[in-house]
């Protein structure tokens, strides 16, 4: 039965598309175009083959097809990144870890996002915010995306790792250049991206040790990611090697950083675009009374901002979609799926659905009422944190830092876009507004 399902399997066709050049196939259009999958989507479908990093690869978009991928988790597919942020992200990495490695360590980072460590953060994440928002009505006018990036690493160098990153604009450079090889060619000549990132990943590699030694001569009571996962043990009572430690916190860095980057500044970009959600916004927050410091009990409170963020992150998701190595041939509406492909589900076409949403290109907050919840009418429609065994272990701390931040910045300040600035998106590694977004910036 085996050898007749495998054979009428070689009988399917593969799946629409164009490879496109030898080798490298369509990484450029790929990594340089905003448009890529929306224009091969018009031309084949929701189902094509294309080329991406040296690897033939096929797109999928849609509901149906995350729910593929997903329940095939192990089975006919495992985690596949390209090949420069798997090597910049290192082999010990949980985003590169399979099967029951995987799962153990994921289980043991959990305990990092869990919702008593999640309030134990509350008061950090308050403080750090309120110092930079404070920073930036100083300034008046500012490029925001930078500053926000560094908002964002700041909070997760304290809270991820228990360090305090203010004074050291090395180790943020570093892991600036760092990020900036993640998405590239993989082209190991000295004056590429890649290159300079895999000299970064060294540094930051040392300056990880030092933190960690350091938290080993004293231990710290607090109970951040680095705390927990220095006084784990495996099945067999071992603990954790250096250069396992080391490769998990860069990724949590990474992690904690670039992907809440993008999604507080498509926040304020939306917000700002969007004057009657602004004012129901700050409406909401005025109806709640916090004489003292924003607690956990008050951002319960704010229903309204929940459906604010979530239509932020439909609209404009920080990653385009996650990829997958296929280890078992397969089938999928009729095409077949050959073992030794990549796949990549796409997210933000995803959220486009207008079968799912309606007016899909509208940015409509109240499509997540609970009268309407229009992301409930079929499973994993909404992706942006990924979906199935490998969805993103820290989804409740980025949705905290977004929540408090969010709720800070429309309490006490105003902001608007500076004219003449293009505000159109860069979508790699993460999404931007390709100017920095530039703003006026001041105290309610």
């Amino acid at each position: 039965m085996k050898t007749q399902a495998t054979k009428s399997q070689n009988q399917l066709p593969l799946p629409p598309g164009n490879l496109g050049l030898p080798v490298i196939g369509e990484t450029i259009s790929f990594l340089s175009d905003p448009d890529f999958a929306t224009k091969r989507q018009k031309k084949y479908g929701n189902i094509f083959k294309t080329n991406l990093f040296g690897s033939p690869t096929i797109m999928m978009i849609g509901a149906e097809a995350n729910r593929f991928i997903f329940s095939g988790e192990n089975q006919n597919f495992t985690i596949k990144w390209p090949e420069t942020v798997a090597v910049l992200l290192g082999p010990a990495s949980l985003s590169m870890q399979t099967g029951s490695i995987h799962q153990t360590r994921r289980k043991l980072l959990s305990q990092a996002f869990q919702p008593r460590a999640l309030a134990s953060y509350t008061p950090a994440m308050v403080e750090i915010t309120n110092s930079y928002l404070q920073k930036w009505a100083n300034l008046g006018q500012l490029t925001w995306y930078p500053e926000l990036r560094q908002y964002t690493f700041d909070v997760a160098c304290k809270l991820l790792v228990g360090t305090d990153t203010t004074n050291d604009h090395h180790f943020t450079e570093l892991f600036e250049e760092w990020s900036g090889g993640l998405f590239t060619l993989s082209i190991r000549l000295p004056w590429t991206k890649f290159s300079k990132a895999l000299k970064c990943r060294e540094q930051l590699l040392t300056k990880i040790e030092q933190i960690i030694l350091q938290r080993q001569k004293q231990p710290s009571s607090e109970q951040d990611a680095l705390g927990l996962l220095l006084n784990a043990k495996d099945e067999d009572g071992n603990s954790l090697s250096i250069d396992e430690l080391k490769d998990q916190i860069l990724t949590l860095l990474f992690a904690g950083h670039e992907t809440l980057t993008s999604a507080l500044s498509s926040f304020c970009l939306l917000l700002a675009q969007k004057p009657e959600i602004l004012a129901a916004a700050r409406k909401e927050q005025q109806q709640i009374t916090c004489t003292d410091m924003l607690t956990s009990e008050h951002l319960k409170q704010m229903t309204y901002l929940d459906q604010i963020l979530k239509e932020v992150l439909r609209v404009i998701p920080p990653v385009g979609g996650g990829f997958r190595e296929v280890i078992q041939s397969c089938e999928f509406n009729g095409y077949r799926i050959p073992q030794g492909w990549s796949l990549l589900y796409q997210i933000g076409k995803t959220h486009q659905d207008e079968t799912i949403y309606k007016d899909a290109q509208n940015f409509d907050p109240e499509r997540f009422d609970p009268t309407r919840a229009e992301d409930k009418s079929k499973p994993f429609s909404y992706v942006t944190f990924g979906g199935g065994m490998r969805e993103c272990v820290g989804k409740e701390f980025a949705k905290l830092e977004m929540k408090i931040f969010a709720a800070l910045l429309l309490r006490g300040y105003e902001w608007e876009l500076v004219a003449g600035q293009n505000l159109d998106l860069i979508m790699i590694p993460t999404s931007q507004p390709r100017d920095g977004l530039k703003v006026i910036f001041g105290s309610i």
